[in-house]
């Protein structure tokens, strides 16, 4: 029910019954580390070779990157985060007109993550849109604030540029024809994550959301840019925090990017943090595989005579058991290994 949402409801004092983790599942922020070499990419470089060997060695050793000079302008940048912010605003009556917990609704307002799932709960709010093609969903978006609409689409053309052409380098990147992968993909589709973190009062105890890896191609992260929350899982044993940096995008790759590459490029475990001085704000544009694309080994990173490391399966067969399962379980692609 609507009344779930956090963002309707001020928590002053105590966490509500159902989301404090417990004691060896809490993120023990005292332990999370800064690191000052997360790679950062100049798009704008004229130098295209050494920008596609760049982003190469993020996905192989950190498995995401921060781009920066990526052609979405600082003030389409403030807008969406500006008009994201008022719509969580919005009185609770407005909200409750888009709220659903049935994961496969296309445009809902929910809370957590999936809440008919769940035994612990996480504390964020989110809206989740469909973006592509746009002329299908948007008349289904929300009404208000009135310029969301307007904000929002050109903010997704925008992206879905930007991610076509980040899927060109990492091809590249790969040693594989630059349209290789967006090739296996097929039209892809093009979900949003507008993520609402409020203040939280004992943010030792829950997550924004818990450790988990983006089932879908490419993740695209515009971070809100005064308050931290972001952190990723380095060498399978220590957290560390991604920083905001001025007008720079962060950039996931999901499970189908570590499936095609054979293993050789990470999709990166990250999770979200709360805190209780500010609350936060994220907007994630993932582009995903069409439900029928077959997703495998790119044949030419299988080695002669060497299995590949995971078998073929449709994005459809994939993206069901990501959701079967809890969202911190182990690495859904361990599921798809070829059998010896």
């Amino acid at each position: 029910m609507a009344n779930q949402l956090l963002s309707t409801v001020a928590y002053r004092d105590s966490l509500p019954e159902g989301y404090a983790r417990p004691e060896h599942d809490r993120p023990r922020l005292a332990d999370v580390r800064t690191d000052t070499n997360i790679p950062l990419i100049d798009l704008a470089s004229p130098d295209r070779h050494r920008v596609i060997a760049e982003i190469d060695q993020a996905c192989r050793t950190y498995g995401f990157f921060q781009v920066i000079n990526h052609g979405i302008s600082e003030e389409l940048l403030e807008k969406v985060m500006a008009v994201g912010l008022e719509f969580f605003r919005l009185p609770p009556e407005e909200k409750a007109k888009l709220y659903s917990d049935e994961p496969s609704k296309k445009i809902r307002l929910s809370t957590s993550f999936n809440v008919r799932k769940e035994t612990v709960h996480n504390w964020r709010d989110y809206l989740r849109l469909h973006c592509h093609p746009l002329e299908e969903f948007v008349p289904d978006w929300p009404s208000h604030p009135e310029t969301f609409k307007e904000i929002i689409s050109v903010y997704c053309r925008e992206v879905r540029l930007l991610g076509l052409r980040l899927l060109g380098a990492i091809s590249l990147g790969l040693g594989l024809e630059e349209v290789y992968v967006e090739k296996v993909l097929g039209e892809q589709e093009q979900h949003m994550a507008v993520n609402y973190y409020p203040r939280c009062p004992e943010p030792d105890l829950t997550y924004g959301l818990p450790k988990h890896t983006d089932p879908n191609a490419l993740t695209i992260l515009l971070m809100d840019p005064h308050v931290s929350g972001l952190q990723v899982l380095r060498d399978g044993a220590k957290w560390i925090a991604v920083h905001p940096r001025p007008n720079a995008l962060v950039i996931n790759l999901g499970d189908q990017l570590q499936a095609l590459s054979n293993g050789a490029y990470k999709s990166v475990w990250h999770r979200a943090v709360v805190n209780a001085e500010q609350e936060r704000l994220s907007v994630a544009s993932f582009l995903c595989p069409c439900n029928s694309a077959v997703i495998g080994p790119a044949p030419k990173l299988v080695g002669d005579g060497e299995d590949p490391v995971y078998r073929s399966y449709t994005y459809d067969e994939y993206y069901k058991r990501f959701w079967s399962r809890n969202l911190d379980q182990e690495h859904c692609l361990e599921l798809f290994r070829s059998q010896d």
